[in-house]
C-alpha cells in the first residue's frame, strides 16, 4: 500500500490536537512511526517516552475517536475474583497510580464483577474514568438484555466502550452479524448509550480480520499481544496491521499469556508442561515493554494482587521505548516455546 497524505491524515489530526502535551504526543508520533514503517517508509522519531510523573500514566490516542485514555487499564475478571474488601484497596491503588481505565464484561462472575464495580468505582469515580464492558450474546435480544443489564449493575447511564466479546471464529462471526448484534451496537451508539463500540476475542485471528472485513463500524479491537503471539496463530502480525491502517483502538491483553508465562495454567492450576518463559527466558519488564512498544492503545493488566498492579504501575512509568530490533530478540527468544499451551486461549 502506497503511503499517501490521506492515509495519515488521522494520525496527523490526532498529533496537531495533542501538541501541548508531551506524553500524548509521544505515543501518537510512535503510531504514525509504525504505520509508515509497515508500508516501507523510515521516519527517525527517538525512543524516549520518560515522562512519568508520580501518580499520573501516561495517555494514549483511543484511534480515530479522539479519545485520550491512559495506557494502563485495570482487567474486570480480576477485580471480580477478590473480596469487597480486597476490590477497594485494588480500585484506590489503580486510581492513585494514575490508571483511569477499568474493563468489564457482563459474563465475568455472571455479572458479579460489573455489580462490584457499582459498588465500589463508579460511585465515587465514575466522571473521572473510561469505563467499558462486554457482552457474549449470540442474538440480538441477548445482547440487548446484557447492556441493560451491565448499565444496571455498573450504576452508570452509559458505557465509555461496549465490545462484542469474545469472537471465536468465521462461523461465530456470521452467527452474531446474521442474528442482530451488530445492529445492536451500532444502535447502543446511536442511542448514547455507549460513546464507543468496538469487539474482543483470543481463540483466532481469523475471526477477527473477518469481522474488519465485513464492518468498519467498530472503534476498538481487543486481542491477546504478547512476546509469544507473533510465532503461533498471531493476532501482531494478522490483525494488529489492520487495526493500526483504519486507526482503530488497540486493547492489548493476555500481554503474560494469562500465566501461561509462568508455566501454568489459569483454570485448573496444572503446569503447562512448558518451560516457563518468566524467568528462563525473558524476564517480566522485557514482557511488558514489548508490548507498549508495539502501537497499543491500552495494556489490560490482569492483576491478582496490589503488588502486581504496583509492578505494572512502575513499568508504565518507567518505559522508554524499545527498537524493533530489541523487540525482536525478545520474540525470539521464545519463538520455540510457542504454542497453545504456553497460549492455551488459542485454537
Amino acid at each position: 500500500m502506497s503511503v499517501t497524505p490521506d492515509a495519515i491524515r488521522p494520525l496527523l489530526d490526532e498529533l496537531e490536537a495533542s501538541r501541548r502535551s508531551r506524553r500524548t504526543a509521544w505515543a501518537t508520533l510512535q503510531r504514525l512511526r509504525k504505520f509508515l514503517e509497515a508500508n516501507g517508509a523510515r521516519i527517525s522519531i527517538p525512543e524516549d517516552r520518560n515522562f512519568e510523573t508520580e501518580g499520573e500514566a501516561i495517555e494514549s490516542g483511543l484511534g480515530r475517536t479522539g479519545e485520550k485514555v491512559t495506557m494502563l487499564g485495570v482487567g474486570g475478571f480480576h477485580v471480580g475474583s477478590l473480596s469487597d474488601r480486597d476490590a477497594q484497596a485494588m480500585i484506590e491503588a489503580a486510581i492513585e497510580g494514575g490508571i483511569r481505565f477499568f474493563d468489564n464484561a457482563q459474563q465475568y462472575q455472571n455479572g458479579g464483577s460489573e455489580a462490584k464495580y457499582g459498588r465500589l468505582l463508579t460511585p465515587k469515580y465514575r466522571d473521572h474514568i473510561f469505563l467499558m464492558s462486554k457482552s457474549a450474546a449470540r442474538d440480538s435480544s441477548a445482547a440487548e438484555r446484557d447492556l441493560e443489564g451491565s448499565l444496571g449493575r455498573l450504576r452508570t447511564d452509559h458505557l465509555d466502550l461496549w465490545q462484542m466479546h469474545s469472537v471465536e471464529s468465521l462461523e461465530d462471526v456470521e452467527r452474531r452479524r446474521r442474528e442482530g448484534v451488530f445492529q445492536v451496537m451500532a444502535e447502543a451508539k446511536r442511542s448514547g448509550k455507549t460513546r464507543y463500540i468496538g469487539f474482543s476475542g483470543h481463540r483466532t485471528p481469523t475471526a477477527h480480520r473477518r469481522v474488519l472485513e465485513i464492518t468498519d463500524q467498530f472503534d476498538t479491537c481487543q486481542m491477546p499481544i504478547n512476546a509469544a503471539d507473533p510465532s503461533y496463530q498471531s493476532f501482531i502480525k494478522n490483525v494488529l496491521p489492520q487495526l493500526v491502517e483504519k486507526n482503530m483502538g488497540v486493547l492489548a491483553m493476555k500481554t503474560l499469556a494469562d500465566q501461561g508465562f509462568f508455566g501454568r495454567n489459569r483454570w485448573d492450576a496444572r503446569s503447562t508442561g512448558v518451560s516457563p518463559l518468566i524467568p528462563n527466558r525473558i524476564g517480566v519488564m522485557e514482557a511488558i515493554h514489548f508490548v507498549w512498544s508495539l502501537p497499543v492503545t491500552v495494556l489490560i493488566t490482569g492483576a491478582e494482587s496490589l503488588d502486581q498492579l504496583h509492578e505494572k504501575i512502575r513499568l508504565a512509568q518507567s518505559f522508554k521505548g524499545m527498537s524493533q530490533e530489541e523487540g525482536q530478540r525478545i520474540i525470539e527468544k521464545v519463538a520455540d516455546l510457542a504454542g497453545n499451551r504456553v497460549e492455551y486461549y488459542k485454537a
